[in-house]
């Protein structure tokens, strides 16, 4: 589904021989090439400078609002030996063969294709597009299209299992038959994995988990295990500014509590959170959101744009993308 090919004896051999999946190959290799030619180089340059510490190295990394956004995950975060993702869509199972054998795979391919065409072209997932793409049209779920990002940025998949988080906040494993008492379910999927680059293991997880203070108050479990998260790292990006609103109080506030650092876009916590004990940095360049969220300008960042001498930002990320100057707030907490 990536466009890579498999090894020898693969179950998927006899597709990769059709000529829709040859095409398949040659559009996400020069969708790709644009990506690493374009995007890429500017990021990994930035998480170098400004994200190579050792504690936040070694922190897990924390993405709320993710979709399958494994992609600027493991960028930004490249050597952090566990990642947390989480968001509305349901984890979902790994295609087989079978999958395929009834259906018209150059629609198929073409439906995988478009399902990543907005994180490759514009850096983030699009909801609307989400609702639709992870919900049974292309795939059940986001693990295959995380799978798919993390094996077209050099990495190689070990294992997975299906788990979920129990009553006490820890992850177990969750068997294929199992069912939710509740609407509750914190259902989620574990990935291993190996960097090409330097060898190193880590483990991936997403969970699906509807982060409206309506949903947690009814989810301990999942507040639990973010308190165990403590330390962390955490990513916000294109995340249509759902923590500016009251409704989701709770997970910003479990945020700013469990987090030693903060990266994000403007559409990430207000700028009015970031007081004592966060020491900022700025990057790039803010006057309001872009679109449909204008209404959510933030006075006091445009204010701090203006006053505290911002880095420069030498890539494009988030709303806006090529339409709107991109911006970056780098939190960390000092005590």
């Amino acid at each position: 589904m990536a466009g890579m090919p498999g090894k020898p004896g693969s179950a998927f051999s006899e597709l990769e021989e059709q000529d829709a999946w040859k095409v398949h190959q040659r559009e996400l290799d020069r969708a790709w090439k644009s990506m690493e030619d374009e995007m890429l180089p500017g990021m990994r340059e930035f998480q170098a400078r400004e994200l190579s510490d050792p504690p936040t190295q070694r922190a897990i990394a924390f993405y709320p609002f993710s979709g399958p956004d494994a992609l600027m995950l493991t960028v930004l975060f490249p050597h952090n030996p566990v990642y947390v993702m989480v968001a509305l869509e349901p984890a979902g199972t790994l295609p087989t063969p079978a999958t395929f054998a009834k259906k018209d795979l150059a629609r198929v391919l073409a439906e995988v294709r478009e399902s990543v065409a907005s994180e490759l072209h514009r850096s983030f997932f699009i909801t609307r597009q989400m609702d639709s793409q992870f919900r049974g049209q292309v795939n059940d779920g986001l693990f295959p299209p995380i799978l798919h990002l993390l094996v077209r940025t050099n990495h190689t998949i070990l294992g997975y299992r299906s788990v979920r988080i129990d009553e006490t906040g820890a992850v177990v494993d969750r068997p294929a038959s199992w069912h939710a008492p509740g609407r509750i379910g914190n259902k989620g999927v574990e990935i291993e994995f190996r960097s090409d680059s330097d060898g190193s293991l880590h483990k991936l997880f997403y969970f699906s988990v509807n982060l409206a203070d309506d949903h947690l108050k009814e989810d301990p479990q999942f507040l639990t295990f973010v308190t165990k998260l403590k330390g962390m790292a955490t990513y916000f990006k294109a995340t249509s500014y759902m923590t500016h609103k009251p409704e989701f109080s709770m997970i910003r506030d479990s945020v700013l509590s469990a987090s030693a650092a903060v990266l994000q876009d403007d559409s990430g916590i207000p700028f009015k959170y970031f007081a004592k004990p966060w020491q900022v940095q700025l990057y790039g360049s803010y006057s309001r959101p872009y679109g449909s969220f204008r209404w959510l300008e933030q006075p006091d960042l445009r204010k701090a744009y203006e006053t505290t001498g911002p880095k420069p930002l030498n890539f494009k990320i988030g709303y806006g993308y090529s339409k709107a100057p991109s911006n970056l707030l780098l939190a960390r907490k000092t005590e």
